[in-house]
């Protein structure tokens, strides 16, 4: 019926995602060309803050994409729930129908004889 854990994973997969905007938020911006550098290390220390946050972003979309995919489960077991309830529903109204259907034939049936008796 319902899969066990799933509000875990689904509350791992929001800490990670947490976990990881505050990895790429701690990156700031990329750091100023030093005029004392030479273009070349410049360029080495901008390519290593490409490479941290290209990294964390793909960490993210990862993160995410497990996220929809345990809400999509979450989903999917909610209205299996929901159906299986609906057609219970169904069934007690279908009896109460029918046992209210039955009192009434009784009802009528010691109304005729209490008529004829008389």
């Amino acid at each position: 019926m319902a899969k066990i854990g799933t509000g875990e994973i689904i509350y791992d997969m929001r800490k990670k995602i947490q976990d990881i905007r505050l990895e790429l938020k701690r990156l700031g911006d990329p750091l100023p060309s030093l005029p004392e550098l030479i273009d070349s290390a410049n360029l080495l220390r901008l390519n290593e803050y490409l490479s941290k946050t290209n990294h964390k972003q793909t960490e993210l979309l990862s993160a995410y994409e497990q996220y929809s995919i345990a809400l999509e489960d979450l989903l999917e077991t909610v209205f299996g729930i929901q159906n299986e309830l609906k057609d219970i529903l169904k069934e007690q109204s279908s009896m109460i129908t029918s046992k209210s259907k039955k009192s009434q034939k009784i009802k009528t049936k010691k109304t005729k004889k209490t008529k004829i008796k008389k």
